[in-house]
This record gives structure tokens, C-alpha cells and sequence, in this order.
């Protein structure tokens, strides 16, 4: 497989991050670090799922991904807003209802691109990498094609004797899309957290619960991170607040 170049991936544990990390790989891209970020979010889960997940990577892959989780808890506290970082409830909804804006953490993924972009200049690596997703384009404005075309040429000019440039392999691709991609390459999907509640196990009604639901039910196939009871459970509360419309 021809080397299409370095990158360092922005990894959050969830089931998109983790799809890319295996997707990127399947193109021929080499990882050379992947990154997390603690902002201070109500709860850690993804960043302990992102930990097995690389550990997996390597394993599967006989790599040696070196994985940084960067402390940006003092950022956090300038903008804590919302129901990730502030004092809001986490709306029990579908992942596309107004509501869901409450979730946005303020130019968390600009904060997030920079940094990684200092990063791959750092370490001479060529690219770096996010998954944002089109089913996020209705509430998330730093997952639309536009924001990544500008902070993809803005990090390039700011960075003109040592170039990087983002990839956003699933841009134009739904969370039924991305899903698909990482069944069909294997990625432990079971290992990754997406719930935005810290609790022992996945809520099944926040919007990223519900999401999640809706992405296997539309590759008929039962997440994996889930019991079989759960997953009935979870198949109930989707249908319920489809209803709901």
C-alpha cells in the first residue's frame, strides 16, 4: 500500500474518531500521535475508551501510536458554557432538534485543530485529522465543510515553511455512512463511548445516544457497546422520541 503521508488524529473515543483511525490506516496514512482532550467535560469516559482504542490500534496493527491526552482544563473554565462544560442539562432529544445547541462547547474543535496543528509541526508530521460528520452540520457549525476549508487554509498559511493541512475523511458522510465505514473495517466499535452522561452505562435518550441508536438501526446491525437487552432498550427510547417528531 503506498504511504499517502503523517498525520496526527484527533481521537475522542467515540464511534466517529475510532472509524477514522481505522479508515485513515485502510488509505495508507501513517499515525504518528493521536490526540485527546480533557476541556473539562462533566465526565472522562471518552477519554479512558480513546486510551483501549489506541492500545488496540497498535495491537492490531503492530504500530506504536504514542497517545497524548492534553489538559486543557484551565481553557475549559474560560469557556464553560452549556450542557458539556457548564451548569445546562443534557437534552433528552433527537441529536438534530435546537435544543441540541446547548451541547455546543464554544470553538471547542478551532481550539482543538490549532493544537493539533502545533502539534504535526512539531513533529513534522504532513496532516492532521478530525471526524466531523454531515448528520452534525444542522446544530455544529465547526463540522461543516466551509469552517474545515477555512481553518484548513488558515493553519496551512500559518504554518507556510512547514505545511499542514486537515483531513476530514467523512465530511460528506452521514453517521450511517461512518458507521458502516468502521463495521466493515473492524474498528472495535465496542470500546467506544458516545453517551454525553458520565453514568456507568449509556443513557440511550441524549442526542448522541440517540444518534448512535438510529446509525446501526440503519445498518441492521446491534451496536456493540450494548447488552442485547440494552440495545432493545435503547431500539424503545429511539422509537419513542421519533414519535415525538
Amino acid at each position: 500500500m503506498e504511504e499517502k503521508g503523517t498525520v496526527v488524529a484527533i481521537i475522542s473515543g467515540g464511534l466517529d474518531s475510532t472509524s477514522m483511525l481505522w479508515f485513515l490506516h485502510s488509505k495508507g496514512y501513517s499515525i504518528v500521535e493521536a490526540i485527546s482532550f480533557d476541556y473539562g467535560q462533566k465526565h472522562v469516559k471518552e477519554l479512558d475508551a480513546a486510551k483501549k482504542i489506541i492500545r488496540r490500534f497498535n495491537s492490531e496493527f503492530s504500530q506504536n501510536v504514542k497517545h497524548q491526552v492534553v489538559d486543557l482544563r484551565n481553557v475549559g473554565r474560560l469557556i464553560a458554557k452549556g450542557a458539556l462544560t457548564g451548569n445546562e442539562e443534557v437534552p433528552a432529544e433527537m441529536y438534530d432538534k435546537e435544543s441540541q445547541r446547548i451541547t455546543i462547547v464554544p470553538n471547542r474543535n478551532g481550539i482543538m485543530l490549532n493544537i493539533a496543528a502545533g502539534r504535526a509541526v512539531t513533529l513534522e508530521s504532513r496532516f492532521i485529522a478530525y471526524a466531523a460528520h454531515a448528520s452534525d452540520y444542522s446544530v455544529y457549525p465547526d463540522c461543516r465543510p466551509e469552517f474545515i476549508e477555512a481553518m484548513d487554509k488558515a493553519i496551512y498559511l500559518g504554518n507556510l515553511w512547514t505545511p499542514v493541512n486537515i483531513i476530514a475523511p467523512f465530511q460528506k458522510m452521514t453517521k450511517k455512512e461512518v458507521t458502516q465505514q468502521g463495521l466493515a473495517l473492524g474498528a472495535p466499535l465496542e470500546l467506544t463511548w458516545s453517551c454525553y452522561k458520565g453514568q456507568d452505562r449509556p443513557c440511550m435518550e441524549c442526542g448522541t445516544c440517540l444518534e448512535r441508536t438510529e446509525a446501526f438501526l440503519l445498518n441492521n446491525t446491534r451496536d456493540p457497546a450494548l447488552s442485547e437487552e440494552e440495545w432493545q432498550l435503547a431500539i424503545q427510547k429511539y422509537e419513542e422520541h421519533k414519535q415525538k417528531g
